[in-house]
């Protein structure tokens, strides 16, 4: 008869079990660290995201802030916080502030500010984080501008550098602009050659000038005028009748030389105009409104002068 196996001691009975304790406590915390790393993973990208929206916002606000500048700060700063809490929110009034470069307050900085909420972070005791953002916006000349319209404007307007405290800008300034020399042998009406070429402007051309601008970017200089009165034709008329109650950019000029087909407006910048109306009769045109402050495409510029309202807004930090 085979004899019966022999009972494990006592001792080796208690040693297993404490492998197996110790087995499980170490797959315990293995547990703990895996569903720590998965918060981790989970809760910081949650929180990225969040920093990422945060900046949006501060970047927008900044960026719609801007559009006051330089100067108003009371309107830039009311311009951030609405559209900051139309986005998120997270902007305070003490969170907008403003420095000087070209111009005196042509900067506004936005700080935003978020609590982000942790979710699987809470096992490991992190409920929320906070999160912030900063950008800066400035209001700068223009080098360079586009979609500009096709009408010249002279430096010496007297809403523009006529008189004490000009540009003057606004519905309480109207005024018309006559779209003529004063001397008709000289060959300009002050439609001018916006990009840059030299002689007569098709009518399409002209009209696609008044409605969308040049979709080029037309720099300071000399440009030729466009030889001849084009106020009568129908598609400049329609042209005008589509644009009534919008924002248009002149050229500014300040000098003219020549005559005729090579009569030439030296252009020093650029100033924005509100049409409310126009008249085209025979060799005369005029178009009534009033100088605006706008916002426009275009290249910035260093340059403090000549400046007549007309900025660039771009994102500077």
């Amino acid at each position: 008869m085979r004899p019966d196996k022999p009972a494990p001691a006592a001792g080796a009975l208690r040693g297993d079990r404490g492998q197996i304790l110790a087995f499980v406590a170490l797959t315990a915390l293995a547990a703990v660290g895996v569903v720590a790393m998965a918060a981790f993973v989970l809760d910081v990208g949650s929180w990225f995201r969040a920093h990422r929206a945060t900046q949006a916002v501060a970047d927008a606000a900044a960026l719609a802030g801007a559009q006051a500048l330089p100067g108003d700060t009371s309107q830039a700063r009311a311009i951030a916080l609405d559209y900051a809490a139309k986005n998120g929110g997270g902007v305070q009034a003490e969170d907008v502030q403003f420095s000087s470069s070209t111009f005196a307050n042509d900067t506004i900085a936005v700080r935003a500010r978020r609590t982000s909420p942790g979710y699987l972070s809470r096992i490991v005791g992190v409920a929320s984080v906070s999160v912030s953002a900063q950008a800066q916006a400035r209001a700068y000349n223009i080098a360079q501008a586009q979609y500009v319209a096709p009408f010249a404007v002279n430096r010496r307007h007297p809403y523009i550098e006529g008189s004490s405290g000009c540009p003057c800008f606004g519905p309480g300034n109207p005024t018309t602009i006559v779209l003529d020399t004063g001397n008709p042998s000289l060959g300009a009406f002050k439609v001018m050659n916006v990009d840059g070429s030299s002689g007569g402007i098709g009518q399409q051309t002209l009209a696609d000038w008044i409605t969308r601008g040049y979709q080029g970017f037309m720099g300071l200089g000399w440009y030729y005028s466009d030889p001849g009165a084009k106020f009568n034709p129908s598609r400049v008329g329609q042209a005008l009748s589509q644009r009534v109650g919008s924002d248009l950019l002149f050229p500014v000029y300040d000098q003219t030389r020549r005559q005729g087909a090579s009569y030439q407006y030296r252009v020093v910048g650029w100033i924005g105009f509100h049409l409310t109306g126009y008249t085209a009769q025979g060799a005369n045109g005029s178009l009534t409104g009033y100088f605006t402050r706008v916002v426009w495409q275009g290249i910035e510029s260093s340059a403090k002068e000549p400046f007549f309202g007309a900025t660039v807004v771009k994102l500077v930090g």
